[in-house]
């Protein structure tokens, strides 16, 4: 009878457990969500959590707005000029100094018509008489007229290096070198004859020489100094 008792009030229980439970489960889980709105809302509060959600979410970008606008007009650029050509050799000659030569030409010239101790004295004859405007083969014919250096040279070029018969006082003029005699020659052609337009041999002749052949025997010397 005890037994049976024991056996009743297990069943009873067992049916009071079964009724019961899913109850209690369920006011459980209910409170478990009453914690977690209560976590929840705790943590949605904090300012941290504020700041981190922030920055979580993007910020929608600004709309822009893209306009076509007229390219601008290139500037225009000048080509580069084209590389002159390279001098011709015509270019690069030496200019015309007489008679359609240079001064180098001009000085082989003189110097194939200078003998003695005229020779290779050219260059001085060529550059006085370009620089001074008077006439290179009148010079050169005067000189060898006067000198005789056509063979041999007077005292007058070989003492005193006087190579136009230039005196001062009635004696010859000494001069230090025969540059320094041709150049004073052919500038005094030029401050006593060609200035005052006595340019040709008869002109010359003139002033310079009180014969009359002269300027006729010069002129043999001056034509030889051009067939040269």
């Amino acid at each position: 009878m005890k037994s049976n008792y024991i056996v009743c009030a297990i069943l009873v229980f067992g049916v009071l457990v079964a009724i019961t439970a899913p109850h209690l489960v369920n006011i459980a889980l209910q409170g478990d969500e009453r914690a977690y709105e209560a976590d929840s809302k705790e943590l949605t509060n904090s300012a941290e959590y504020n700041a981190d959600l922030a920055a979580a979410i993007p910020v929608a970008e600004e709309q822009v707005t893209v306009t076509q606008t007229e390219p601008e007009p290139k500037e225009e650029v000048e080509p580069l000029p084209e590389e002159e050509n390279e001098p011709t050799q015509e270019a690069l000659r030496e200019p015309v100094v007489y008679d359609g030569m240079t001064l180098d030409e001009l000085t082989a010239k003189l110097n194939r018509a200078l003998h003695s101790n005229l020779s290779g004295t050219g260059y001085y004859y060529a550059k006085y008489s370009v620089d001074y405007g008077v006439d290179p083969y009148i010079a050169v014919g005067i000189s060898l007229h006067e000198t005789g250096c056509n063979s041999s040279c007077s005292n007058a070029v070989k003492k005193y290096n006087n190579v136009g018969g230039m005196r001062s006082g009635g004696g010859l003029i000494t001069f230090s070198s025969l540059e320094e005699g041709i150049k004073s020659y052919i500038y005094n052609l030029k401050k006593n004859y060609y200035d005052y337009g006595l340019t040709t041999l008869e002109q010359i002749n003139t002033k310079y020489a009180s014969s009359s052949t002269w300027a006729s025997q010069v002129n043999g010397y001056v034509n030889m100094v051009k067939a040269a």
